[in-house]
C-alpha cells in the first residue's frame, strides 16, 4: 500500500516503512506525526484500486514516527549586481526531521 502526501507545499509519494525528510516543525513532547493531507491512497493488492482525492481523500491518514533532527546541505545564497561594486555571499542550512512512515489508513 502506498500515498501520496502533501506537506508544506511539496507532494511526497510513501509506503509504509519508507523514511523520509519533511520540513520542522514543533511537536513537544511527541514522537509521532499524523498527516491529514493524503491525495490518493493506492493498493496493490487489490487489484490497483487507487482512490484519488479531490483534492484530498476523506478519512484517510499516514502516520510517522520521528527518527531525528538534521541539517540539510549548506546551499549559497550569491546577490551581485554588475559594475556596482555590490557583492554578498550567504549561506543556509534548512533544519529537518526524518521520519519513518509506520501505518497508511484509507
Amino acid at each position: 500500500m502506498y500515498a501520496i502526501i502533501e506537506d508544506s507545499g511539496t507532494q511526497i509519494k510513501v509506503a509504509e516503512g519508507d523514511e523520509i525528510a519533511v520540513d520542522i516543525r514543533d511537536l513537544g513532547k511527541k514522537k509521532t506525526i499524523k498527516f491529514d493531507r493524503v491525495l490518493m491512497v493506492s493498493d496493490p493488492e487489490s487489484d490497483g484500486d487507487a482512490t484519488i482525492g479531490t483534492p484530498y481523500v476523506e478519512g484517510a491518514s499516514v502516520e510517522a514516527e520521528v527518527l531525528d533532527e538534521f541539517k540539510d546541505k549548506k546551499i549559497d545564497v550569491i546577490k551581485f549586481k554588475r559594475r556596482k561594486g555590490y557583492k554578498r555571499k550567504q549561506g543556509h542550512r534548512q533544519r529537518l526531521l526524518r521520519v519513518k512512515i509506520s501505518k497508511i489508513s484509507g
